[in-house]
């Protein structure tokens, strides 16, 4: 089962990769207050014309370069 993961794109500098940071809210243990964590991913886009501030669903797959992880499956 592959993992897919929703985020906004933030960067769209590199040739073929878009930096995209995927949101996640938790819980605090003790103090019950919802607490929202980022991360960026690097993921690979061939055909999609894709802008800053784009919403899109990226997939794991196997390596494409050192950073590289993931691909943009599509854009909502």
């Amino acid at each position: 089962m592959k993992k897919f993961l929703t985020g906004k794109v933030i960067s769209t500098k590199m040739a073929k990769t878009v930096t995209v940071q995927v949101e996640r809210k938790l819980r605090h243990g003790r103090y019950k207050k919802v607490i929202i964590r980022h991360k960026k991913y690097k993921a690979h886009v061939v055909d999609l014309d894709l802008k800053i501030g784009d919403s899109v669903q990226i997939e794991a797959t196997r390596p494409i370069s050192k950073d590289k992880h993931f691909r943009v499956v599509k854009k909502i």
